[in-house]
């Protein structure tokens, strides 16, 4: 890495990725001598540019890090982690996981880790259509598809929608697991060298630190890619996915991305499970 050039930071415009890079955005937290490029992409369209290795720091499905292991450390902040929560398959009408055979489901990506979770959990033949993750809902209305898998604020709004659960997969995945979900990471470039990777990790690990400490500026700056969802909303959304596992995953946060893998791994999925290569925080 070039020091005279900015640090070029993917993440998503997503309420909780940009609740974590608020003290980054406004430089409340830096990191030492160094310029942050922020680089704003959905997801999917970052785990698709993880494959190239040109951003220094991204963020990106935790399914996708079997693909860009050679390329990426995974920092032990920032991740995306649910505890008997996740993404949740939704449908119009009322529906059981085994009345999805022979249906469409609306998928949020290929390369996310809702995908991994629906291969892994629902074992009856379907035709997954790959829209993006904002379609979705739209595409169950419609009926393009018969049923959908929500991220985000869905998660949270969908029975005020009108829709209907047919299975929470983070609630599937703890009671198979009894542990946390790794949905999302964040990732440092292996280019950098280790004493860069800490500085890095270090840095967002304060930066979350920071909006946790100053919830309520960090949320004004995230309802600017919220999409109109409200404040407490937000808020409720926020603290799921930026809490204690955020800050530092842990060896339980490993254990469960190795569990994820495994699993992964035994059902063809994947052809091996990585090994967890962590940049700590402290």
């Amino acid at each position: 890495m070039t020091e005279n050039r900015p640090l070029t930071v993917g993440h998503s415009p997503d309420a909780d990725d940009a609740f974590m890079f608020y003290a980054l955005a406004h430089k409340y937290v830096t990191v030492p001598g160094q310029e942050i490029e922020h680089v704003m992409e959905d997801i999917e369209s970052l785990n698709n540019r993880a494959t190239t290795g040109d951003l220094d720091v991204t963020a990106i499905s935790a399914a996708q890090y079997p693909q860009i292991a050679d390329k990426y450390r995974i920092m032990a902040c920032g991740a995306s982690i649910g505890r008997n929560y996740g993404p949740v398959i939704v449908a119009r009408s009322p529906m059981s996981p085994s009345d999805l055979a022979g249906k469409k489901i609306g998928v949020p990506g290929e390369f996310t880790t809702s995908y991994l979770l629906l291969r892994i959990f629902v074992d009856v033949p379907y035709t997954p259509v790959f829209l993006d993750f904002d379609a979705v809902g739209a595409a169950v209305d419609d009926g393009t598809v018969d049923a959908g898998i929500l991220l985000h604020e869905g998660q949270i709004l969908y029975e005020r929608q009108g829709y209907h659960k047919v299975l929470d997969l983070g609630v599937e995945w703890f009671s198979s697991t009894n542990l946390p979900i790794p949905l999302g990471l964040d990732c440092v470039h292996r280019r950098m060298g280790e004493e860069r990777q800490l500085a890095v990790a270090k840095a967002l690990h304060d930066a979350i630190v920071f909006a946790r400490a100053n919830e309520d500026d960090a949320l004004d700056y995230a309802l600017q890619y919220g999409r109109g969802i409200g404040k407490e909303d937000a808020r409720k959304f926020v603290r799921m996915y930026v809490n204690e596992d955020t800050v530092d995953m842990g060896d339980e946060g490993r254990r469960a991305l190795e569990q994820l893998f495994r699993m992964a791994a035994e059902r063809g999925i994947i052809a091996e499970a990585p090994s967890i290569d962590l940049v700590p925080v402290s």
